[in-house]
Parts: C-alpha cells; sequence; structure tokens
C-alpha cells in the first residue's frame, strides 16, 4: 500500500479570498488562524511541499488587543547590521505607528522558514482601517 502525495497538478488552482475583522481580537489567536489559512492546513489536499493556502485580507489591525503586560513588556527588536546599530519598540509605540506589521510578524513568525514562506506571506493583506483594496476579488467574510 502506498502513500499518497499529492502533485502540484492535483491541488485545486482556484485560491479563496478571505476577510478577517481583527477588531477587538487577541493577537496570537488571531495569527495562528491566518497562518493555518494561508498555508492550506485546513483543506484535506494539504501538502507541506505545495503553497495550496488561500488568501487572506485583514482589516481594522489597529484595533488588535494584547493580553496582560505586553503592550508595555512585548518589544520588537531589529539591528541594522552596524555597531550600535539595535533598535527596540514597544508593542505600544508598534501598535500607534504600524499596526499591519504586528500581525504581519506574528504571522511570519509561524509560517516554516522554506522557500514556500515569501510565496505564503504574500497572500497576505493587513489594513489598519475598516477598507481594503480587494473588494474585486468578492472576498468571503470569515469570523474567527
Amino acid at each position: 500500500m502506498k502513500t499518497y502525495s499529492p502533485k502540484l497538478v492535483d491541488i485545486d488552482k482556484t485560491r479563496k479570498w478571505y476577510v478577517i475583522d481583527a477588531d477587538n481580537q487577541t493577537l496570537g489567536k488571531l495569527a495562528t488562524k491566518i497562518a493555518v489559512i494561508l498555508r492550506g492546513k485546513n483543506k484535506p489536499t494539504f501538502s507541506p511541499h505545495i503553497d495550496c493556502g488561500d488568501y487572506v485580507i485583514v482589516i481594522n489591525a489597529a484595533n488588535i488587543k494584547l493580553s496582560g503586560q505586553k503592550l508595555d513588556q512585548k518589544e520588537y527588536i531589529r539591528h541594522s547590521g552596524y555597531p550600535g546599530g539595535l533598535k527596540r519598540v514597544t508593542a505600544r509605540n508598534m501598535l500607534a505607528k504600524k499596526p499591519e506589521n504586528m500581525i504581519h510578524q506574528a504571522v511570519e513568525g509561524m509560517i516554516p522558514r522554506n522557500r514556500l514562506r515569501t510565496h505564503v506571506m504574500s497572500k497576505l493583506h493587513i489594513y489598519a482601517g475598516a477598507e481594503h483594496d480587494q473588494t474585486a476579488q468578492k472576498p468571503e467574510k470569515l469570523e474567527v
């Protein structure tokens, strides 16, 4: 008996578009559900070596919630590569300036670090407000 492994031609090429409202949602729980949809793990034809996920549009990213003291204690760290180039930004400042980056970094941390990562992350569209540019794709509203 052989194990079935789907090929690229076996995967359905039509991808759905979903809209997720991030208003009053917890960051980590929302990011895990987005990552599952982006990778396609919610489909019966999932295969880890094929990008079979759907597109996700996240609106109201500015209204995301963090539990506990994370708004003041969680830090986003980056480094320029030069001496003294370490930059630290708290979650409160990140939420005020670039709330899209908080969700993007949380979801990106849940996607495997392989060649498919850029393809999977290119299907994620995040907006701070309630309007989005993908109305022509007729996205379905997804309750999380």
